[in-house]
């Protein structure tokens, strides 16, 4: 068995594409206001807006913990409607070497795509912070969808 893995989960969303990737690109800090219960903080170390090179850090809860991560935000693709980073710092890092983090937001459809290398053979797969991710696009998805 392989150190690197990719792991895609696709979700159909009952709005647009576009809304998350404009919440993610331009008001992340609202993602904490809407998942409070999985998403705790949201601020940006380097750089004065959310674009490429900017360097953000989220404090979540994963598996009944509270976690911390620090982020490069390595591209923004506002055509394909697409964001990925980079985990720089933090508790995901203590398993992996390194892992990437992409969104894809296409009409009504969000995709996550992890893609990671497994600091040893008996790292686990990180299909649970994957499903976190899936709960978070639910609550976004519910408060998108009032607006």
């Amino acid at each position: 068995m392989g150190l690197n893995g990719k792991l895609v989960a696709s979700m159909e969303v009952k709005c647009g594409g576009h809304l998350f990737h404009d919440l993610y690109q331009t008001n992340s800090h609202h993602v904490s206001n809407i998942s409070s219960d999985k998403v705790h903080h949201f601020d940006i170390h380097e750089g004065e807006d959310l674009k490429a090179g900017s360097v953000i850090g989220w404090k979540y809860t994963h598996d009944g913990k509270v976690k911390v991560t620090k982020q490069l935000i390595e591209a923004i693709d506002d055509e394909k409607k697409s964001i990925t980073w980079k985990v720089l710092e933090g508790d995901t890092l203590e398993l992996y070497n390194s892992f990437t983090i992409s969104a894809s937001f296409e009409d009504y459809w969000v995709t996550w795509t992890f893609v990671y290398e497994k600091k040893t053979e008996d790292t686990p797969e990180p299909i649970t912070l994957l499903s976190l991710m899936i709960d978070i696009t639910r609550d976004l998805e519910g408060h998108l969808h009032k607006i």
